[in-house]
This record gives structure tokens, sequence and C-alpha cells, in this order.
């Protein structure tokens, strides 16, 4: 009972002991390395900056037309829908869809077998008061018919022309006719059919010239004109040249585009109307450089452009001017003369950065330009 009090004793004073020395606060140098009093820890070392290192060229200079690319489709140059002048009853149809014609060829004819008549009735007049007058005229002159007949028979003659002329015209109403020379598009009726006054019956095409179509931004109209070459791929990937014939003054009030039209030579008419085709209008050339897609970029702001290195290795942006876009590469515009462009790691950078530049090899130079500028030629 003794020694269990002794311990129980040693127990409390040794509790006390450990408080009192916690209460002091002097525990922070067990475990750890003990600095100066008074003095902080150093600092670690910053790393010193990193220049990063960017692959250049001097692209190759160029005057290179703009290529102002408009999606468009083909449009017949002449189209004419065909109607009727009068009812009746389709006698004649010598057109058939398909067909080549010529100004002025027949293409229906109604059935008027007394508008006809009419015509022969009119022709018979116009015979007698031709005698009539020419014998009026041979006694005028010899003095034994008044001068009042002699104008009464006139009189009569010009009535039986204006007749036969009213009577032809009348019959002419039957017919339809080419009113130039066309493709016969369409055919609306069939042989014997009855047709109602004004009836459509045929379309006339003319695709020679084949029109292109297509509406050009009011940013790209002040570089185009008159007379400019322009190309017109279709949908089945053939390539056609043409030029450009009118442009628009009077823009779309829903899309602020002004409608151009090409017009491309088709003699055999093989190209036709309606297509879906891609415009492309030769403009002016300009001077300007061939680089790949791959070194195009965004500036800080969000505009397109490239990087480039000035004289003392730090990094610029310039926008672009897009002139043309080759299958292999892009022709653009607003890079200045003597401008290093960074084509490897333009991305890594940012403007006023100073960078470590090095020429790109030969082997990327003839791959990033020299496979660019194959493929603008």
């Amino acid at each position: 009972m003794r020694e269990f009090k002794f311990h129980k004793l040693a127990a409390v004073a040794v509790t006390i002991g450990f408080a009192a020395w916690i209460a002091t606060g002097e525990f922070s140098s067990v475990g750890s390395a003990q600095t100066e009093a008074g003095t902080p820890p150093a600092e670690p070392k910053k790393a010193d900056a990193i220049v990063r290192t960017v692959a250049v060229v001097s692209p190759p200079r160029v005057n290179h037309a703009r290529a102002i690319r408009i999606s468009g489709q083909t449009q017949a140059d002449k189209r004419a829908v065909m109607t009727v002048r009068a009812a009746g009853i389709v006698a004649e149809l010598p057109a058939r869809k398909g067909d080549h014609v010529k100004a002025g060829d027949l293409l229906l004819k109604l059935s008027a077998e007394d508008k006809e008549a009419a015509v022969e009735t009119a022709k018979a007049l116009l015979a007698q008061r031709q005698a009539e007058w020419e014998a009026a005229e041979r006694l005028s002159k010899g003095g034994s018919l008044p001068k009042l007949q002699l104008e009464s028979a006139r009189s009569a003659l010009a009535a039986a022309s204006s007749q036969l002329q009213a009577a032809i015209a009348e019959l002419e109403r039957n017919e339809v006719r080419a009113p130039f020379d066309g493709l016969v598009d369409k055919i609306g009726v069939e042989l014997g059919s009855s047709v109602a006054q004004g009836g459509q019956v045929a379309t006339i095409l003319d695709l020679d010239p084949i029109i292109g179509i297509g509406e050009v931004s009011e940013r790209d109209l002040r570089f185009i004109k008159i007379g400019d070459v322009a190309d017109m791929r279709l949908v089945n990937g053939e390539t056609h040249r043409g030029s450009l014939r009118y442009i628009s003054r009077d823009a779309s009030s829903a899309t602020r585009t002004f409608p151009i039209e090409i017009e491309v030579p088709n003699p055999d008419g093989l190209i036709p109307a309606g297509m879906t085709a891609e415009i492309v209008v030769r403009a002016e050339p300009a001077d300007a450089v061939v680089l790949p897609r791959s070194v195009v970029t965004l500036s800080a702001s969000g505009d397109l452009g490239i990087r480039a290195v000035d004289a003392d290795n730090k990094v610029t942006f310039h926008p672009i001017d897009l002139i043309d876009d080759s299958p292999t590469g892009l022709v653009l515009g607003g890079i200045p003369p003597g401008a290093r462009v960074i084509v490897a790691g333009q991305d890594l950078v940012v403007e006023g950065e100073t960078v470590k530049p090095v020429e790109a090899d030969q082997e990327t130079i003839r791959k990033l330009i020299g496979e660019v500028m194959g493929g603008t030629q």
C-alpha cells in the first residue's frame, strides 16, 4: 500500500513538470534545425527566366491575285416560259424536249381553220382592190375619172391591206415560236390537247454562256470590278473560267451582300442551270507571302495573325489579310517586309517576350514554304 502511494505521487509530479515545460513555450527546437535568434529562414533562390527557342523563316514575297470565294449556282443566260395568246386545240407540235432551236422556229400551232380562211378572204379582197385602184389610176390619167373616185379607190385598197394584216396577226396568235436560240427544256402540252388562252406550253433556255450567280460581302466589294477573271468550280469537281459581267449596287437588306454574275462559255450546253458552284473572283494582284496554315495563331485580343521576331529578338504579332486559300497553304497580306515569321513554337510565346530565334533547317523550309509555293502557282 505504501509502494502504490509512491508511484502515484511520482506520476503526479511528472505530469505537473511536463505541464510547466509546455507552458514556457520553449519546445520549437525539438526535432528541427534551429536558426539564429530573430533571423528568418532564408528564401529559396528563384530559377533564372527561361528563354524559349523558336524556329523562324523569312518567307518569299509574291504578287498574287486576291481570291474572293463565293457560294453560288449556275443559271441560264436567258429563260423564257412560252404561253399561247389564244385558246384552241394543239394541231402541230414540232418541238420536243431537248431540241436545239433557232429564233423564230415554230414550237406549237393551234388548230385555226377559220382564221386561215379569213386570211385567204382578205388576200382575195386585197387583190380585187389592187386591180380597182390600178384601173382607176389609168382612167384618172386619161381624164375619164373624177379625182374623188380615184381617192375612194385608194382608200378601199388601204382598207383591204389593213384587213389582211389583221387576219394574218390573228392567225399568228395561234402559233408559238422561239424568241431566241436555245434549248427546249420543257413541253407542257400534248398533240391534240386543249389549251386555254395564256396557258404555259414550253420553256426555252439559252445556256451559252452559262451564268454563275452569287453574292459578295460588302467588305470584299471594293476589290472587284467588271471584267475580272473568275473561276467557277462545280459540285462535280469541274472548273471553268469566265469573267465578271455584273455587280449589283443594291445590297440585300437581310445579308448586306451584293449580287454578282459571271459568264462562262458553254457552247455545247454541257453545264446545266441550277447546279451548285463555288465562284472565285480573281481581283488585282497584291503583295503577299506564302505560308502554311499551321503558322496562323490568335493574339491575346483574339485577332487572327502570325507571330514574328523583331531585330531585338522580341515576339511581335501581325494581323493578316487572307488573299487566297490554296489546297496546300495560305497567301497572306499584312506582313511587313523582312519579318522573321515563327513557324515552330508560336503558340508557346507571347508578344513582347524575348526568344532565341533559329533559322528553320532547309528541310523544314522546303516542307513549309516550297510545297505551298508549288500549290499556289
